[in-house]
C-alpha cells in the first residue's frame, strides 16, 4: 500500500481514539476505570482459568505416576525405559495438536465455547487414564489431556484479554499461570510418591473435578464482546460488556471504541494481507516470544527437576526440593500479577531474562568446575540412572544448584512465563487473533517436545553443564529480543495497541 493511500487511514485511526483533547481523554479514562465494578469480571476469569488448573495438573501427572507404573504387577501397564519417556512427552504433542485446531475453533466457536469444548477431550483423557487396561490407553489419555491443554493455552489468554480493561488486564493475564502452578502443586500433594495420597487411577478421577467445574461456571459467563461484534451480534456484545463492567458505568464509550476497531477488521485475514506489517509484525513478535520462552529450557528443567537434583546431590531430598521450587514459582507469578500493571511488561521481561541468564550460567559453571567429590555426583553416570546416586550430599556447596534453580524459576515466573501469554493476546490483531494464537501455541509445544526429547541425549553425550550453558545463551538473546522487538502495552487498550501496529505511531502507546 502506498503512503498516499495510508494517510487517510492514519488520520481516521488517530481521531478514533483522540475524540477529546489528550489531557481530557486521559482524565476520562482514569475516571472510567475507577468507576468500574470488577466482581463479575473476576468471576468470568476464574471460571476460565480452571482450565489452566487442569492443564497444570495434567502436565505433571507423570511425576508420581511413572514410578508407580514402573513397579506395576500387570505387564500390560508396566512402564520401562523405552515407554516411560513417551508417557511423559506425548502430552506436548497433544498440546501442539490442540493449538493447531484452535486456529479454527477460536474464530468458529468463539473464545468461551472453545474453552468449554476442551472439557470433552480432557474428561475423556482422564477417564482413559483412570480405567487404563493397557499401554495404549495410558498414551491416548495423555494425548487427549494434552490436546485439551493446547486448546485452553490458546483460548484462555485471548478470552481474558478481550473481556478485561487496561486497569487490570496485566494482573488478570497472569492468572492462567498462577492456576497452572496451583494445579501442579495440588498434583504433587495428592500424588507424592511413594506414599500416594491417591492411587494413580484416582488421581486421574480427581483431574475431572476442575474440568466439570469450569464447564458449569462458564455456562453462566458471557462471550467476548469483541468476538460477538465480529459476528455481527451487536446487542449481545453490548449486553456482554454491560454485564462485565456494570450497568451504572459509562461503558458506552468503550463499546464504541471496540465497535469501531472491529468494523475496520470485519473481513477475515487473507494470505495477501500477511505482507502488511500490521499483521506480520505482532505475529512474529508473539511467535518469537513463545519460541524463546521454551528454548530457555523451562520445560526440560521442570520435567527433569528431581533427576537434576539427584545428579547434583543437593542438600535436601529431591522431592522436597521440587516442592520448594514449586512454591517459589507460585509466589513469583503472584508478584508478577500485582506488579505487571504498575511496573510494566518490558521491565519485568528484562529482569526475568537477566535472572534466568545468571542462574543458568551459575548452574552450568558449577557442574563444570566443581569436582564430583565435592558435589556428590558420580562420574560417567547418565541423568536417567541418577536415581541410584547417593541421597545425601557431602558438602554444603551443593546448595548452589538448588538456589540457582530456584532463582531460574523465580525469574521465569516473574516475566517470561506469564507475560509471553499476556502479550500474545494483547498484540495480535483481532482479525488474526484466533488463528495466530493457535499458531503460537503450536510453535511453543513443538519446541518444548523437541527440546525435551533432545535433552537427555545431550546430557549423556556432553554432560549436564552443556544444556544449562545453552539456556544461558538463549536468556541473553531474550534480553536483546525484548529491547528490540517487544512494545510496552501497560495501560493501553487493545484498540490502541492495534493502532500502534497499524500506523507505527508510538504516541498510541504513551
Amino acid at each position: 500500500m502506498e503512503r498516499g493511500d495510508r494517510e487517510p487511514l492514519v488520520r481516521k485511526t488517530s481521531s478514533s481514539y483522540h475524540t477529546f483533547p489528550e489531557s481530557t481523554a486521559r482524565r476520562l479514562d482514569r475516571d472510567y476505570l475507577r468507576s468500574l465494578h470488577n466482581k463479575r469480571l473476576y468471576l468470568a476469569v476464574f471460571a476460565a482459568v480452571l482450565g489452566n488448573f487442569s492443564f497444570g495438573f495434567a502436565l505433571v501427572y507423570p511425576s508420581p505416576v511413572i514410578p508407580a507404573l514402573e513397579a506395576h504387577p500387570n505387564p500390560a501397564l508396566r512402564l520401562d525405559q523405552r515407554t516411560a519417556p513417551w508417557f511423559g512427552s506425548v502430552f506436548t504433542l497433544g498440546a501442539a495438536a490442540g493449538g493447531l485446531s484452535t486456529m479454527l475453533l477460536n474464530d468458529c466457536l468463539g473464545r468461551k465455547l472453545s474453552i468449554m469444548f476442551s472439557a470433552l477431550p480432557s474428561a475423556l483423557g482422564y477417564a482413559l487414564l483412570a480405567g487404563a487396561q493397557g499401554l495404549w490407553m495410558l498414551l491416548l489419555g495423555r494425548v487427549l489431556t494434552g490436546y485439551a491443554g493446547g486448546v485452553t493455552s490458546a483460548s484462555i489468554p485471548v478470552y481474558i484479554s478481550e473481556i478485561s480493561h487496561p486497569g487490570v488486564r496485566g494482573m488478570l493475564g497472569a492468572c492462567p499461570q498462577i492456576m497452572a502452578v496451583l494445579g501442579s502443586l495440588v498434583l504433587y500433594a495428592l500424588g507424592k510418591y511413594p506414599r500416594l495420597v491417591l492411587d494413580w487411577r484416582w488421581l486421574a478421577v480427581a483431574g475431572e473435578v476442575p474440568v466439570l467445574a469450569m464447564v458449569l461456571l462458564l455456562c453462566f459467563m458471557p462471550n467476548s464482546p469483541r468476538f460477538l461484534l465480529s459476528q455481527g451480534k451487536e446487542d449481545e456484545a453490548r449486553g456482554s460488556l454491560c454485564w462485565l463492567r456494570g450497568e451504572d458505568t459509562d461503558y458506552a464509550r468503550e463499546y464504541e471504541q471496540i465497535k469501531d476497531s472491529v468494523r475496520k477488521q470485519s473481513r477475515r485475514v487473507s494470505c495477501a494481507e500477511l505482507k502488511d506489517p500490521f499483521l506480520y509484525k505482532p505475529i512474529l513478535i508473539a511467535g518469537g516470544m513463545r519460541f524463546l520462552q521454551q528454548l530457555s529450557g523451562v520445560t526440560c528443567i521442570l520435567v527433569y527437576l528431581q533427576p537434576i537434583f539427584r545428579k547434583t546431590s543437593v542438600i535436601l531430598k529431591p522431592e522436597y526440593d521440587a516442592a520448594l521450587v514449586g512454591l517459589v514459582r507460585l509466589s513469583s507469578v503472584a508478584i508478577a500479577a500485582v506488579s505487571m500493571d504498575k511496573a510494566g511488561r518490558k521491565i519485568l521481561l528484562f529482569v526475568s531474562a537477566g535472572v534466568m541468564l545468571v542462574s543458568n550460567l551459575t548452574m552450568g559453571l558449577y557442574i563444570h568446575f566443581v569436582p564430583a567429590s565435592h558435589n556428590g555426583t558420580v562420574a560417567n553416570t547418565t541423568l536417567a540412572s541418577s536415581a541410584k546416586l547417593p541421597a545425601e550430599p557431602t558438602n554444603y556447596i551443593t546448595l548452589i544448584p538448588l538456589l540457582a534453580t530456584m532463582f531460574f524459576i523465580m525469574g521465569y515466573a516473574m516475566g517470561w512465563g506469564p507475560i509471553t501469554w499476556l502479550l500474545m493476546s494483547e498484540i495480535l490483531p483481532l482479525k488474526a487473533r484466533g488463528v495466530a494464537s493457535g499458531l503460537c501455541v503450536v510453535v511453543s509445544w513443538l519446541t518444548a517436545f523437541t527440546l525435551t526429547q533432545f535433552f537427555l541425549p545431550a546430557v549423556n553425550a556432553f554432560g549436564l553443564e552443556v544444556p544449562f550453558l545453552f539456556f544461558a545463551v538463549i536468556s541473553a538473546g531474550n534480553i536483546l529480543f525484548t529491547g528490540c522487538c517487544v512494545p510496552e502495552t501497560k495501560g493501553r487498550s487493545l484498540e490502541q495497541i492495534e493502532a500502534f501496529f497499524r500506523t507505527g505511531r508510538r504516541s498510541f502507546l504513551r
